[in-house]
């Protein structure tokens, strides 16, 4: 298992989901990190050769050939801890169904962001950033009603992807209050949270 290679941000969410799983099946240590960066608009540090699309996180591996995106890459370091954090059976479904509601938060939460920060004020909309967080609300709402007995069963994917989702609404957009409607939701994130493999991911700044 020598010879992975991290391309990552260290304030990335999805680069944040591979770390948590990496240190949670012990295989960190054996991960060297390369610092790369971009955006929608310039692909920045991010090898195009081994990521055309020019985003992180991106794994190279010795066996050659480069993942991406986040949950290629989670499924892959899984298989080599043992499979031991995509459960079998109907589980299964709901953890990769958690999962991917936490990267579609994840996508929405990016796009606000890059429609703050990216766009020149005059060519900003509102009405953009009020869709994109209702996608988040929607899946708040739907996790506080619907998923807390998932969330109090065994460790799997699915749940440390949504630790770092709202992780990184706590983040970059904690002034939206995301907790204030889904408190069960929230007193989870806090216990979450304190895993070491989210302390030790957690982002700077």
């Amino acid at each position: 298992m020598s010879g992975l290679t991290l391309y990552h941000s260290a304030t990335s969410p999805y680069v944040r989901k591979v770390m948590v799983l990496a240190h949670e099946a012990g295989l960190a240590d054996r991960i060297a990190l390369v610092p790369a960066s971009g955006t929608p608009l310039d692909p920045g540090s991010v090898p195009l050769e081994a990521n055309p699309l020019g985003k992180v996180p991106v794994l190279t591996r010795p066996e050659g050939g480069a993942l991406y995106d986040s949950r290629v890459i989670c499924a892959y370091l899984d298989a080599l801890a043992g499979d031991r954090f995509y459960p079998q059976g109907a589980r299964r479904w709901d953890c990769l169904t958690l999962e991917a509601t936490a990267d579609g938060m994840l996508d929405a939460a990016l796009s606000i962001m890059y429609e703050t920060r990216l766009r020149a004020e005059p060519m900003r909309s509102d009405a953009i950033v009020a869709g994109q967080w209702s996608k988040i609300a929607r899946s708040v709402t739907l996790l506080e009603d619907r998923w807390l007995a998932y969330l109090a069963g065994p460790l799997c994917m699915g749940q440390m992807a949504l630790g770092c989702a709202l992780g990184y609404l706590d983040f970059r957009l904690a002034d939206r209050g995301w907790r204030k409607h889904a408190p069960t939701l929230s007193r989870w994130q806090d216990e979450f949270s304190a895993r070491d493999s989210m302390a030790m991911t957690t982002p700077p700044g």
